[in-house]
């Protein structure tokens, strides 16, 4: 599952028995370099810094791959389906001819 609050997308990933998670997609360059934290509720959990855009991630938990599912969907990859996170960027003012100003997502 992934949320987002202003620029930080938190990312969560119900996995009670596993002994490690990482957090792995084209943000870091699919390194293993990213724990993410286990809860006590069985959730492993990471907060990432990340700029407007789109990105395609998945979780690494004791040596197996993760698609999240219920993310922003999911894309083929290069080893199977790879889970999209969409940040939006800063919404920009457009000015149309002869009509008033309307905001859109950038």
């Amino acid at each position: 599952m992934v949320t987002l609050t202003k620029d930080v997308v938190e990312f969560q990933f119900f996995r009670p028995d596993a002994q490690q998670v990482h957090l792995v997609g084209d943000f870091n360059n699919w390194q293993t370099d990213l724990p993410m934290q286990r809860g006590d509720d069985g959730y492993w959990r990471a907060e990432v810094l990340l700029p407007a855009g789109e990105f395609k991630f998945r979780y690494f938990a004791d040596g197996d791959w993760f698609t999240d599912f219920a993310a922003f969907g999911v894309e083929p990859g290069g080893f199977g389906l790879d889970s999209v996170v969409r940040v939006p960027g800063a919404p920009i003012k457009v000015t149309l001819p002869n009509e008033a100003s309307q905001i859109a997502a950038a």
